[in-house]
């Protein structure tokens, strides 16, 4: 189970049906998807790949978890705490969300690698997780979408990033997972 800490220096919890209600997805503007192309390039993208996830961190933990770097590309950034599916420990990684009401979708891309992220198999291990943005946390448990909800999530998450559909065609030979996160009730 993920340990349940209070979100921030306010120490005010945040409840499934607080948080992703208050949060808006937005479509990039011209600037954001000239950056949007050029982290998708195949030398930047395998930098970002890398490295990102680092950069975000440091950057969210000097912002006092308010603001992420990837943010200034226009994209909505989580921090996603799992369960280790081997390890058993808390891993917390910011990603790029979809946001749709009160759940987040995230594309388990890996920015077109060879296998899905550690946090897909964790998730998988152990649905129950916690989101943190801008400092507010709250619980959700995440499920594997298909079909048309598979469809749905991957259209509102890619509209904010044009990466994914490069991704698509890098890892065409497996299957890039989307996972839905829903409020723990």
């Amino acid at each position: 189970r993920v340990r349940r800490r209070h979100a921030g220096a306010s120490g005010q919890r945040w409840t499934g049906n607080d948080m992703a209600g208050e949060i808006r997805s937005t479509k990039p503007n011209s600037l954001q998807r000239f950056i949007h192309r050029i982290v998708s390039i195949g030398a930047f993208r395998a930098f970002f790949a890398k490295y990102m996830h680092r950069l975000d961190g440091y950057f969210l933990k000097i912002a006092g978890g308010k603001y992420s770097l990837s943010e200034f590309g226009g994209w909505t950034i989580i921090q996603l705490t799992t369960i280790g599916a081997k390890t058993g420990k808390e891993r917390t990684m910011p990603l790029l969300a979809g946001v749709e009401a009160k759940n987040f979708a995230l594309i388990a891309s890996s920015f077109g690698r060879e296998h899905n992220p550690g946090w897909y198999y964790n998730l998988k291990a152990h649905p129950e997780c916690k989101v943190t943005y801008k400092n507010h946390s709250s619980y959700y448990v995440a499920r594997e979408v298909f079909g048309d909800e598979y469809d749905k999530y991957w259209k509102l998450v890619a509209s904010s990033y044009v990466g994914y559909e490069k991704y698509m065609k890098i890892a065409a030979h497996r299957h890039i997972p989307v996972m839905l996160l829903e409020p723990k009730i």
